[in-house]
């Protein structure tokens, strides 16, 4: 059977489950004698068991839509941080920590200034531009240990395009 999976708006409280939302909400702190508004500890960025923290770009092209779902992949040892560079909105397909569920997928529309953190273990598809190709900051675990788990789906998962690109 076939499901069609309907992304949501992203907030901090929906992706809690997942890591962290990283958007300047909030009171930011003023440094750099007036000049600068500083957003703190935005999210807890880990790298376990030896890791190193370390620090990518990645371009990402939007696929087509309704888009089948293939693969999802996880990280155990280390969170994974993604925060859009292009200005544009992006998917957020995610699923619980420990064994993989293909039930208990969800699906978020980020809008240009957030980013995400998924905790350790949080099951994650690749990232889905909208409307252009993306880039991102990626901030991860690199070092020794197997640091990636992947399943393999059916397609038989569609993403629905979301309403901010149709």
């Amino acid at each position: 059977m076939t499901r069609l999976l309907h992304p949501q708006p992203l907030t901090a409280e929906a992706f809690a489950p997942f890591g962290d939302v990283i958007a300047m909400d909030g009171p930011p702190q003023t440094i750099n004698y007036g000049a600068t508004h500083k957003f703190s500890d935005l999210a807890a960025v880990r790298a376990e068991s030896g890791g190193r923290v370390a620090v990518h770009l990645y371009r990402s092209t939007p696929p087509a839509y309704p888009f089948a779902l293939r693969v999802m992949e996880n990280h155990p040892l280390g969170s994974q941080l993604f925060m859009p560079l292009s200005g544009g909105p992006y998917l957020v397909v995610v699923a619980p920590r420990g064994h993989f569920d293909p039930d208990a997928i969800r699906v978020f529309v980020a809008g240009p200034g957030q980013g995400v953190n998924y905790a350790p273990g949080t099951w994650h598809h690749y990232s889905l531009a909208l409307g252009a190709v993306s880039d991102f900051l990626v901030i991860d675990r690199e070092g020794p240990g197997d640091n990636l788990e992947e399943v393999t789906l059916d397609g038989a998962i569609l993403l629905a395009a979301p309403d901010t690109i149709r």
